[in-house]
């Protein structure tokens, strides 16, 4: 049976994001700017506003809930990471990466418009993500804005998900063994998810070891995301998942379950997921949410 209040308060924050960033993303010029290109924004915006589970902003807000943490700058904080995770998703579908033309369920943005308008509605959502955070309206204090750029940057970057996904390429290239692929995954996947986490702790001032704790959690179901995508690239269809599948079979790449195999993979995703309800625990109901989020991210479907 569906859990209907759990998907109902994720729904709520699905909305939430989504309508602060209709409202970032339009054609009125802000200070310090010049213009703001019709086309670029059309297609920032095909890349963003297109649906999806925003599961990292949930895990934003719902981290800064637990501490106590203001709801308003969380869901800016949460805003900010789906800009760039919505890039990510816009360079990963080119030709010269991994060449999709689906997207959640819609023509990818390369598809819907061009190449060079991708990659710069890709540019530009990852630079305007560092404004939303840097912005007055952000509700934060500096010491906190400097503390998630950096985290943010280091979460986006060479040593977190564009180095991951340089490694994910390779991995066409020659096989990769499990801890070369676990490395791979934990930066690809797994930092931006670290990142929403240990945001929420951040935003709302938790002590350093609640901020740990919340990064474990956060490496943790990372994997546990991807070890899911994975399976279902194997497992679903391509009208379930909105995207192309079985293209890591096809394109060779190195995953845990192509490895290890599905049974191997199904066992790993519980002994995940219950490392970090323990890790939880100590919350109590409190981190009840965070619980099911955690849960759902080893059960979902797309």
């Amino acid at each position: 049976m569906q859990d209907t209040t759990f998907f109902d308060r994720l729904k709520t924050h699905a909305v939430a994001v989504e309508t602060l960033l209709d409202t970032l993303l339009t054609a009125d010029v802000r200070e310090g700017e010049i213009a703001r290109p019709d086309r670029l924004m059309a297609a920032m915006r095909h890349g963003v506003l297109n649906g999806g589970k925003r599961m990292r902003p949930a895990l934003v807000v719902e981290s800064a809930t637990l501490f106590g943490g203001s709801a308003d700058a969380a869901l800016r904080v949460a805003a900010a990471l789906e800009c760039i995770h919505c890039y990510s998703l816009i360079h990963d579908d080119l030709p010269a990466m991994d060449d999709d033309d689906l997207r959640r369920g819609q023509p990818t943005v390369h598809k819907a418009f061009d190449e060079a308008a991708a990659i710069l509605a890709g540019d530009s959502l990852l630079t305007f993500a560092f404004e939303i955070v840097a912005s007055t309206d952000a509700g934060l204090e500096d010491a906190q804005k400097v503390a998630l750029t950096l985290a943010l940057a280091r979460a986006a970057g060479l040593g977190g998900m564009a180095g991951g996904q340089a490694l994910d390429l390779e991995a066409e290239t020659r096989a990769l063994d499990e801890i070369e692929i676990t490395t791979m995954q934990a930066m690809k996947t797994g930092a931006l998810i670290r990142f929403a986490c240990e945001a929420g702790a951040i935003v709302a001032g938790a002590s350093a070891e609640d901020r740990a704790r919340m990064l474990r959690f956060g490496r943790i179901i990372g994997l546990a995301f991807q070890l899911r995508d994975d399976l279902l690239d194997l497992m679903s269809d391509s009208e379930t998942l909105g995207k192309a599948a079985g293209k890591d079979a096809a394109r060779g790449k190195g995953t845990l379950p192509s490895l290890k195999g599905i049974a191997w993979t199904e066992e790993r995703l519980a002994s995940l997921i219950a490392e970090a309800q323990d890790l939880l625990s100590v919350y109590g109901e409190r981190a009840a949410m965070l619980g099911k989020l955690a849960s759902y991210v080893a059960t979902r479907e797309n």
